[in-house]
């Protein structure tokens, strides 16, 4: 199969790249066309071949991932004209629901939506993956499996693609804040700010590694660590005491409202 990458800065980029690095494809079987000339080149020397332009790169390809920034996908894909007709296309560009992206593109032809997020350029990622699809069962299990190799995966309704686009697309910025505030509370008890913000960040990354390995609810794990009267469970009455629950919930909720407004 010849896959395509319509866009290839740093989501499509970082998926390129981890499906190349596990061996899900590789490189002289893909394709790749973006606007920046540095893009281009880092693939190339990759040793991915480079489309001379969008529609290039749709009648190259069997499969294109749809990568570009929300903004610019009235006019990139139009581009491809019907270059994916009987084809197959992944979607990656936040808040653009299936039914706009077929208006953009001419032609008939098979299409996956997907929400990533951000610590896939760790190949910790979470990927949300739209079920309202018409991809051949081949298909499916390509874009699986490459997913796979950057993070996990998750397959949902369209109309809850927007939720995991509040919930895991813009978590890693409420998360960013959680152990920025877990460290700047370290360096106001001493300690110096490298070691305080390495700990904390080791800190959550190692409860959520407990939870996802050990299939453990988040609530027992608080009870494993809080012990009668201790420290634990003090800041723990100190947060519910700030509404920190209700201002993560009311996080999530609100960039789901955004995500659907756009």
């Amino acid at each position: 199969m010849k896959l395509g990458f319509l866009g290839a800065g740093a989501m499509g980029g970082t998926i390129l790249s981890g499906a190349v690095k596990a061996g899900v494809i590789d490189a002289k079987d893909v394709y790749v066309y973006d606007f920046a000339e540095p893009i281009r080149e880092k693939f190339r020397a990759l040793g991915c071949n480079i489309a001379e332009n969008n529609e290039d790169l749709g009648n190259k390809c069997d499969m294109v991932v749809l990568a570009v920034k929300p903004q610019y996908a009235k006019g990139a894909l139009s581009e491809l004209k019907n270059s994916l007709n009987g084809k197959a296309a992944i979607s990656i560009m936040a808040g653009v629901t299936i039914e706009r992206i077929r208006s953009m593109i001419e032609g008939d032809f098979r299409l996956l939506r997907v929400m990533p997020n951000t610590p896939a350029l760790v190949n910790a990622g979470a990927f949300a993956l739209c079920n309202d699809t018409d991809l051949a069962a081949e298909e499916k299990a390509f874009a699986e499996k490459m997913f796979n190799a950057l993070g996990i995966v998750e397959w949902m309704s369209e109309h809850l693609i927007d939720t995991a686009c509040g919930l895991s697309g813009s978590g890693p910025a409420f998360v960013a804040l959680f152990i920025e505030a877990l460290s700047d509370g370290g360096v106001l008890e001493g300690l110096p700010r490298a070691t305080a913000t390495r700990l904390a960040a080791q800190t959550v990354m190692g409860t959520a590694k407990m939870i996802l390995e050990t299939g453990m609810h988040p609530g027992a794990l608080k009870d494993m660590v809080s012990s009668p009267g201790g420290t634990t469970i003090t800041g723990c009455q100190t947060l519910e005491e700030m509404g920190f629950r209700a201002a993560a919930i009311d996080a999530v909720q609100a960039a789901t409202r955004k995500s659907r407004e756009l």
